[in-house]
């Protein structure tokens, strides 16, 4: 027998992005989105928050940019503990980067920014809303894209001291996909990875996530409709999934075996790609 979903406890780990420019995209992930520098070892950079990556930068200045409407990243969603962290970072993009601003949401579960890195990959920061606030009904989480002003968030959420957001905790909270049909990716993220489908908009998007949380993963179409296996680019390199447990990783394992799912496996990690050939990591958290 095979475990019915992910484990509850299952959260994202790190996103590597495979980048150009190693320099210019480490000032913008440094001192834009105010993450630190955890590592720095010839061209791989690791940035995140209170010793937990959160982006690794990998220079691949061999490679190109993909063409339009290739599958890959849509973005990556950094989750800030407080309305303040959040706040503190997006006053950073508003004085050193405003022109890679996109948007902004209020989602219901979340409030959230959106940019662009230099690279062209997205960006969104976000703030959950307590769990207790969060609307499900027949299983479905309720979200929306409600207008949400960045300068009222800011004023009602900037603190003096903006060097205490940046301290605070940051992690990938979801990581959003290109793909080709929403029906191959419910194939591979529901059925065979085990997340648990949370919302969908018709053949567009897909939401999935372990436990109960609003959505760990999404992948849509409004990019990339009808897209094949991704070529080598820049930009995606690698979603890490972080699972609770070694019981937990051996489940997926059996998971994906079950289901003919190539798997790379080096007794610590699995390693293997979605239908589209985005690269994934299964690890227990650290």
């Amino acid at each position: 027998m095979t475990a019915p979903t992910l484990a509850p406890d299952t959260a994202m780990g790190a996103v590597t992005l495979r980048v150009g420019d190693l320099d210019d995209m480490t000032r913008f992930y440094r001192d834009v989105i105010t993450l630190q520098v955890l590592s720095a070892d010839g061209d791989r950079v690791v940035l995140g928050r209170r010793g937990r990556a959160v982006v690794v930068l990998e220079h691949a200045p061999e490679l190109r940019h993909a063409l339009p409407g290739a599958a890959g990243l849509f973005h990556t969603a950094i989750l800030f503990e407080t309305q303040a962290a959040l706040a503190a970072a997006l006053h950073s993009v508003a004085l050193r980067a405003p022109h890679t601003f996109t948007g902004s949401a209020d989602h219901l579960v979340s409030q959230a920014f959106y940019l662009t890195d230099p690279e062209g990959n997205g960006v969104e920061l976000y703030w959950d809303r307590a769990r207790s606030q969060w609307s499900w009904t027949h299983g479905q989480i309720e979200m929306a894209s409600l207008f949400l002003d960045p300068n009222a968030f800011l004023h009602d959420h900037l603190a003096d001291d903006e060097d205490a957001g940046r301290d605070a905790a940051a992690v990938v909270g979801h990581v959003h996909l290109s793909v080709g049909d929403t029906a191959t990716a419910r194939a591979f993220y529901v059925d065979r990875l085990g997340f648990d489908q949370t919302a969908v908009l018709g053949g567009q998007a897909l939401f999935v996530s372990a436990g109960g949380y609003h959505h760990h993963m999404a992948m849509n179409v409004w990019n990339s409709r009808g897209a094949g296996p991704r070529m080598p680019a820049l930009g995606l390199g690698r979603v890490d999934l972080a699972l609770p447990d070694a019981d937990a990783l051996g489940a997926l394992r059996e998971r994906l075996d079950h289901f003919g799912t190539p798997v790379r496996d080096d007794g610590r990690t699995l390693e293997f790609d979605d239908p589209w050939l985005n690269l994934l990591r299964a690890e227990v958290a650290a």
